[in-house]
């Protein structure tokens, strides 16, 4: 039997994802500079107060004896936020961008939190899954949600490819292979004409069951803005997402994974084969990157390879960070700082991968283990009665 968890816990996990979600509505809804410098500091001294009363771990408690309430509260924070901002774009543009880039993180923690295969080719994988999408829509009568799905499985199929030889490889070494294919894939948009060259591709919005995204939608008098749809949508996707990894952590795989990241030569002599649970975290990993950015384009509506770069790659690997290595649920916040911040201030939007850089460095210097660190496995999890 696993003890409940104090009220008091539970309350306070609460109470911050309220206050959490109220922050962002002001930032999102600040419009002076220094209204939004002055929020990111207080921003940042409240989470260092959080963090030294201990808030983290009664919010962790909570979901440990709870695990649906972390989906449930994070599920009722986004449509707050899209009730908040239902008829203006860009706030929500921000916000379903947010959510698919956490998708793709799940998909990165999958591969590098949980197998310890380091990818700096998200991005890459991002773009194959929004090139496929975009390549299927010129087939007259092809359902919306075929391409989807195809992203997604070209992804993991190019990354099945790929991880041919960083199995030959290990550390840095295959890591420089993913390095390698994050600037091969860029280029090679830039050169095929076929893509559409350095000019990119349009694609049409995305019509599911005959329901058109792109245009607005009104219930009684209120109009809201089309984007709402894609809020949904993207919501959907990273509670099915989210849903998926923890489901992948808690099971024999994810025990299978752990044993390989933790120790190779241990976990081959009790029988793990190494090579086929790296194939599965990588499949699984891109599987997400691919419908992540399938979605991404058809809400964009035009893509080029400069969306798909490595400096986009290393984006991803700065959220994993600071999110903090193997833990799902701190990629949420990270991708919030990481995406928001540099929208929110145009100008440093020309210094933003150095920005990535310095705050990387930081985090690995004061605090490695992320915002939210992963806590210690529980081999012999007990039952809740």
């Amino acid at each position: 039997m696993r003890a409940a968890p104090p009220a008091i816990d539970v309350a306070v996990a609460v109470a911050g994802v309220a206050a959490l979600t109220a922050f962002v509505w002001l930032f999102l809804a600040a419009e002076n500079v220094w209204l939004v410098v002055a929020l990111i500091t207080v921003g940042a001294a409240a989470g260092s107060l959080v963090q030294r009363g201990r808030g983290n771990a009664r919010y962790g408690r909570a979901l440990a004896a709870y695990p649906r309430l972390g989906a449930a509260l994070g599920m009722l924070a986004v449509l707050a936020l899209a009730i908040a901002f239902r008829d203006q774009p860009y706030p929500l543009l921000m916000i379903c961008t947010v959510l698919l880039f956490i998708v793709a993180c799940f998909g990165l923690t999958i591969q590098t939190g949980y197998c310890g295969i380091v990818n700096f080719a998200g991005a890459a994988f991002f773009g194959t899954g929004a090139y496929t999408a975009a390549a299927f829509a010129a087939i007259h009568g092809m359902p919306h949600l075929v391409l989807i799905v195809a992203g997604g499985l070209i992804a993991a199929l190019v990354g099945s490819l790929l991880i041919l030889p960083v199995l030959r490889t290990r550390g840095y070494y295959a890591a420089l292979i993913t390095i390698a294919f994050g600037i091969l894939f860029s280029t090679f948009l830039e050169v095929n004409n076929a893509l559409g060259g350095p000019q990119g591709l349009k694609l049409p919005g995305i019509d599911l069951f005959g329901w058109h995204f792109n245009r607005d939608v009104a219930i009684g008098g209120f109009r809201l803005s089309f984007y709402v749809n894609y809020l949904l949508l993207c919501l959907v996707l990273t509670l099915l997402a989210y849903a998926f990894v923890r489901r992948v952590e808690r099971s024999w795989i994810g025990l299978a994974f752990d044993a390989v990241r933790l120790d190779e030569t241990a976990a081959a002599t009790f029988g793990i084969g190494i090579a086929r649970w790296k194939i599965a975290a990588f499949t699984f990993g891109n599987f997400l990157c691919g419908i992540a950015g399938a979605i991404y384009a058809m809400m964009q509506g035009f893509i080029a390879p400069n969306n798909f770069t490595f400096g986009d790659s290393l984006i991803l690997v700065s959220i994993l960070i600071l999110g903090g290595l193997g833990n799902p649920l701190g990629v949420i916040p990270a991708a919030a700082i990481i995406i928001m911040i540099p929208q929110k201030l145009q100008f440093i939007q020309e210094y933003r991968f150095l920005l990535y850089g310095v705050l990387v460095i930081l985090i690995l210097l004061f605090r490695p283990e992320g915002l939210l660190p992963r806590s210690v496995r529980d081999y012999f999890p007990a039952r809740r009665g």
